[in-house]
């Protein structure tokens, strides 16, 4: 019994601490959507989300809301969702609080530098499908749509596509993230990674085909990346892993 009492203790302040992080990360969050509540507020946040569908619509033509309370709460969530990419810094850092007191020091030297990448990694896919994919993609589909259809996109149908495409886009990007943490971890070796390059590239245009719509624009915009980001996480791992490797630990 005296046993367990200080396994359950420990255990139980790895959850108090969980709560703590994870409360603290909800209220950054909530902090940065009660600030863009007020400026620039919902509407305007909604209306720059929307802007490469309705630059692309046929003249005359608008997006719609068949929902009765959709006008107030598809921006009310593009305002949360843009708050949450915002303080994706700081909703890693607490992560990063969370798990370094159980990290050696070299190992603290590795997941600071993959906490400050996975946020700038996961905008930078974000970004690139608003200000690339988006604007593509739109066109593409007003050039091919039949005259006697009228484009009226509804917009929580508008929403659900975009935090789908952005989600995908931001996820994608990790990539070398994942290659770095998986051979500095030994699971796999930079000889592996490069000797199955070809079906990785394989892999990347079938994940694109498979997340994206039907349409070449879309498949090739994610895919490319994600084979430049491969070869990116093969070209940076071994400067990790030299960085962070213990004293006494070999090469």
């Amino acid at each position: 019994m005296t046993d367990k009492a200080p396994v359950e203790e420990t255990f139980i302040s790895h959850l108090i601490e969980l709560r703590n992080r994870v409360m603290r990360a909800v209220i950054g969050v909530a902090v940065i959507c009660a600030a863009l509540m007020f400026f620039p507020g919902p509407t305007a946040i909604f209306n720059y989300v929307a802007a490469p569908m309705v630059n692309a619509l046929p003249a005359g033509s608008s997006m719609i809301a068949t929902g009765v309370i959709s006008p107030f709460m598809v921006p009310m969530k593009v305002a949360l969702v843009v708050s949450f990419i915002i303080a994706l810094p700081w909703v890693f850092y607490q992560l990063w609080a969370f798990i370094a007191p159980g990290l050696y020091t070299h190992e603290k030297r590795l997941v600071l530098p993959l906490v400050v990448s996975s946020s700038l990694l996961f905008m930078a896919g974000v970004a690139f499908c608003y200000f690339f994919v988006f604007n593509r993609v739109f066109s593409f589909i007003g050039a091919i749509a039949p005259a006697s259809i009228a484009v009226m996109p509804d917009i929580e149908n508008y929403l659900d596509f975009v935090m789908s495409m952005c989600l995908a886009f931001g996820a994608t990007f990790e990539v070398p993230v994942v290659v770095v943490i998986l051979v500095r971890m030994g699971i796999v070796s930079i000889e592996k990674f490069k000797e199955v390059r070809r079906y990785a590239f394989v892999g990347a245009f079938v994940i694109a085909a498979i997340v994206t719509p039907p349409d070449a624009v879309s498949m090739l915009s994610l895919a490319i990346p994600m084979c430049l980001l491969f070869e990116l996480g093969i070209l940076i791992a071994p400067m990790f892993v030299k960085a962070t490797q213990a004293p006494e630990e070999p090469a």
